[in-house]
């Protein structure tokens, strides 16, 4: 019996790893990505701020704290916890809400509002969203090669194509392919951030 008991715990475990990691590419990938384009927008936008230590930490902070306000209040304190059979999201939580809101034609009307607009600013984003963050990405390219300018364009549409024509799948084939990915991004950066801090540690004593 304690075998069997280990094994299914092991599943369970292999299981939840798995859906953990295919969130980390659908939802928090897209999160993650995020700063990318907000840092470029902030010091090398339409209107960039100049670049100094204020302006740094200033921006780097506002981008903690939504990260941290997004992620641990909408999606955990509300997102996650909405569950219509099995789905979730805005349309989950207008479901929800209506199914509680039975016999009360005023509260209906004023949620089916609020349903419609966050439904269109729902599609907007799934829209819009994507397109911002692999053009942010390609444009990389052309700091490491300028030459390339003329093909971020047609690399952008390339790989837009290919994600939306895979994701008709299912997101869990999306998920499947873009978590390790993610997850060899965001380790990455947590190298390379706390390799700089060290760095930055060092040059301080040194000034010291």
């Amino acid at each position: 019996m304690s075998s069997n008991h280990d094994h299914s715990g092991a599943v369970t475990g292999q299981r939840l790893a798995g859906l953990a990691l295919a969130a980390l590419g659908v939802v928090y990938g897209d999160i993650g990505t995020s700063p990318l384009y907000a840092v470029k927008e902030v010091f090398a936008g339409n209107h960039p701020i100049p670049v100094n230590e204020a302006n740094i930490f200033g921006a780097l902070s506002l981008f903690f704290w939504a990260l941290i306000v997004v992620v641990s209040i909408k999606y955990v304190s509300f997102i996650m916890r909405a569950d219509n059979r099995g789905e979730g999201g805005i349309m989950a939580l207008i479901a929800l809400a209506l199914h509680d809101a039975q016999g009360k034609p005023l509260q209906m009307k004023l949620i089916m509002v609020v349903g419609v607009l966050g439904a269109a600013m729902f599609y907007g984003d799934g829209m819009v969203t994507p397109a911002i963050s692999v053009l942010s990405a390609v444009e990389g390219l052309e700091v490491a090669a300028p030459g390339l300018k003329p093909f971020v364009i047609p690399i952008t549409m390339s790989v837009l194509f290919v994600l939306f024509f895979v994701q008709r799948h299912g997101t869990a084939v999306v998920g499947k392919a873009f978590g390790p990915v993610m997850l060899i991004w965001f380790s990455t950066l947590a190298l390379l951030g706390v390799s700089n801090i060290q760095i930055g540690r060092a040059s301080c004593r040194e000034r010291v």
